[in-house]
């Protein structure tokens, strides 16, 4: 029996999972299958209106996802998880499940350039207001709310600016007014558990990290069962008023049976029935593999990762150096006290010339390969301001942390001298 008082390296191993009652197989099986055999008419009946718990159809569940939720939720300490089809599903689930035309939230401007560029423009088509606020005040959390805000939305470690969100002063500034702050924990898994610092809800792209190894797209989201919803019920009408899709269910009282989850079980009963951005069983199964090694090469990027930075801090070449580890002041005090066992995997560095010398150093590479991901077993490069972050206006890319110059890694598990011989020549050619 695993129990949530176990180590990471054992709950990524054991949690949520010990046999298959059918064959006692030891490894997670693959149900790939679209649906499941009702016990009779009444059974469907109780799945269908809520009164009975399992399996219905794999757009909304699937017993190798709940593996992987239960697994996933071990790690954060939260009350349960739900899978997704990728992470940009569950960011926006997460807002959706909150959030109708008219509302707004208030998110950190420190984010990738998918999600800003999903807060800033396509929520916007959806009548849904995001206000861009600078986390190194968190008290511009507060100034920026009004009795439309329905949550707070930023990055443990956000990519490309990596300075740690102050996840405890801006989660105590939501619970006084109600509001829920939810953190992307993507590149910090195991390195931090924002519930423990008071966020509500923690999100992943579990392409990243949790898979570990570039195979498969993957988003899942934890509920941290500690906010009252019920309490601020004017804030958060989809919780708390009649939904006419379940013949006037009330989530918050709808999943009092099951334990504090109404935030989840509303996600999963009308959000990923309504639009079906499910996980593949077979990625579920992919992630689960990575899950089982996580905490191990996290440790190993971790360590790359300040090896590389140190490297880089020290090169001619390099003008700026961006890594946790070598922060100072209020920076480096947010990271000591949000991440243990390492700073995390990502460095960020400018190069002397500009976008000219960032593309130059880029094609230079040999062993490092050029890929719009992070979290791989493998080094990763890329240049933000004509990939990830092209989409924003030059004036958000800089609020973004991205330059014309900027050049992101994403330290892999490689040898640090291998990685280290693959940057040193290409910042000679650059």
């Amino acid at each position: 029996m695993v129990l949530s008082s176990h180590h990471p390296e054992t709950l990524a191993v054991h949690a949520g999972f010990r046999t298959d009652p059918g064959s006692h197989g030891v490894t997670v099986p693959i149900h790939q299958t679209t649906s499941y055999q009702f016990d009779s008419t009444e059974h469907a009946a109780n799945l269908f209106a809520l009164k009975d718990l399992g399996n219905i159809y794999t757009r909304m569940m699937n017993p190798t996802w709940d593996v992987f939720e239960r697994r996933v939720a071990a790690l954060d300490g939260g009350a349960a998880a739900l899978a997704l089809a990728s992470g940009q599903a569950a960011s926006t689930y997460c807002v959706l499940n909150l959030c109708k035309a008219g509302d707004n939230i208030v998110t950190s401007t420190d984010l990738y350039g998918g999600t800003w560029n999903l807060f800033a423009n396509t929520l916007r088509q959806m009548g849904i207001e995001a206000r861009f606020v600078d986390p190194t005040d968190p008290e511009a959390f507060r100034r920026a709310v009004d009795d439309r805000t329905r949550l707070f939305y930023a990055e443990t470690l956000p990519n490309p600016k990596l300075n740690v969100f102050p996840i405890a002063e801006v989660a105590a500034i939501g619970r006084e007014l109600g509001i829920p702050l939810i953190m992307d924990n993507t590149a910090a898994p195991v390195l931090c558990r924002p519930l423990d610092h008071g966020a509500a809800v923690v999100m992943y792209s579990a392409t990243k990290y949790l898979g570990g190894h570039g195979t498969s797209i993957g988003g899942v989201v934890v509920d941290g069962g500690t906010f009252d919803w019920e309490a601020w019920g004017e804030r958060f009408p989809t919780l708390n008023q009649p939904d006419d899709s379940y013949h006037g269910a009330v989530w918050s009282q709808a999943a009092k049976p099951l334990g504090p989850v109404a935030f989840l079980l509303r996600m999963r009963v009308v959000l990923l029935r309504d639009i079906g951005a499910a996980l593949s069983p077979f990625n579920a199964f992919q992630i689960i593999q990575g899950l089982e090694t996580l905490p191990l090469r996290m440790r190993q990027h971790c360590e790359n990762a300040t090896i590389v930075s140190r490297f880089l801090r020290d090169h001619p070449k390099a003008a700026r150096v961006i890594h946790p580890s070598l922060q100072d002041g209020e920076a480096r005090r947010r990271a000591d006290s949000v991440l243990k066992g390492g700073y995390g995997a990502l460095v960020g560095f400018e190069i002397d010339g500009g976008a000219d010398a960032g593309r130059r150093f880029i094609e230079a590479l040999k062993m490092i390969y050029h890929v719009a991901n992070i979290g791989d077993a493998r080094t990763l490069a890329i240049h933000p301001a004509t990939t990830t972050h092209s989409q924003l206006s030059p004036e958000d890319q800089l609020a973004s942390g991205v330059s014309p110059g900027y050049v992101r890694l994403s330290i892999g598990i490689e040898h640090p001298d291998d990685i280290i011989a693959d940057l040193s020549q290409a910042l000679e050619t650059s």
